[in-house]
């Protein structure tokens, strides 16, 4: 699924090149922030792909683990959970 976030745009660049022409530090900060805002935006719609990508596999594996040998799945987990509780205890 890609991403729809958007780049930084080039009003915000304009705006902050305009900004600091005309010595308006106001209009150069809120430039200089849409396009810190357009990265972030970008960066956080990245980062959902790539879970996206990597877990839904994974997960859609083990469903499918589950389905196919039900006794083993449980065995699995009950040694997982023992494990955790273990851990939680500090054993």
């Amino acid at each position: 699924m890609p991403s729809t976030a958007q780049p930084p745009t080039s009003a915000a660049s304009s705006r902050e090149t305009l900004g600091g022409v005309i010595g308006d530090t106001s209009l150069q900060s809120e430039g200089t922030a849409d396009q810190l805002g357009g990265t972030i935006q970008k960066t956080v719609g990245q980062a959902k792909d790539v879970v996206q990508d990597n877990i839904r596999p994974l997960l859609d594996y083990v469903r499918q683990f589950s389905k196919e040998r039900p006794f083993t799945a449980a065995a699995v987990a009950g040694v997982l959970g023992i494990a955790v509780i273990n851990t939680l205890r500090g054993k």
